[in-house]
């Protein structure tokens, strides 16, 4: 099965071209360093020619919320229009848990809008929401310090490994367009402060996780169960202290 995986240089994109490849598929890794934009549509139709499914696992440069939102509608359009034009029979896109419940967020109504984008489209669809990946650990403690400490809402978290969101999606590409949603997340759910205040200790870092209920998660307050998914979700088998990677996230 030919499948295209647009974002397929990134984070998960490389991790799921390795996954398909493994299982016999043809993966096509489609993004702006092999020749293909979906802002502009270059390299879109021959990219997609003779594919039966598409994953987009694209993301936006900017997180700004008028120029995220621009990337997703723009890019959502022209590569819906190009489907249809090759004939893809399933669409599949990578979204995140949550996105209805924090719509004060710009990231979060921009993916909304990606989504009903690919609802309205015609085209058979699966939706993949995620947690936030242990990849991103760091940087969220990062956008979080404020000098020497660390605010963190106490909120529920569970996040997942990067690979087995990959893993999730090339589930769900190779199988029945779903026309609805699957939710992926990590086998742990925990405090978020609690969680921050573990993860900064095994790095050694010397910032303070501070406990704050009013603390913003990428500019927005997070609810209690906004970052978690509802009940019937897959979820992975790596734990965040045993995951290889958490190493790399030490400064």
């Amino acid at each position: 099965m030919k499948i295209v995986v647009i974002g397929g240089t990134g984070l998960i994109g490389s991790k799921l071209v390795a996954k398909l490849g493994e299982h016999g598929h043809e993966a096509v890794a489609a993004s702006p360093k092999t020749g293909v934009n979906t802002l502009t549509g270059e390299g879109l139709a021959e990219a997609l020619a003779g594919a039966q499914v598409v994953v987009d696992v694209s993301n936006s440069p900017s997180f700004e919320a008028k120029a995220v939102r621009e990337f997703f509608e723009t890019s959502t359009r022209n590569l819906l229009a190009a489907e249809v034009a090759a004939g893809v029979g399933h669409h599949v896109a990578l979204s995140v848990v949550g996105t209805e419940r924090m719509p004060d967020n710009g990231y979060f109504r921009a993916k909304i809008a990606q989504e009903e984008l690919i609802r309205e489209s015609g085209i058979p669809y699966s939706l993949v929401h995620a947690t936030q990946f242990f990849e991103f650990v760091r940087s969220i403690a990062d956008e979080a310090t404020d000098g020497d400490t660390v605010r963190i809402a106490p909120v529920l978290f569970q996040p997942i490994a990067g690979d087995e969101v990959a893993q999730a999606l090339g589930r769900v590409a190779a199988g029945t367009p779903l026309n609805g949603l699957v939710e992926v997340a990590g086998p742990e759910r925990a405090r978020m402060d609690e969680f921050f205040r573990e993860a900064l200790a095994g790095w050694g870092d010397p910032r303070e996780v501070v406990t704050d209920p009013n603390a913003h998660y990428f500019g927005t307050t997070p609810g209690e169960r906004t970052l978690v998914p509802e009940e019937g979700a897959t979820l992975g088998q790596i734990r965040y202290g045993d995951w290889p990677g958490r190493n790399a996230t030490r400064k």
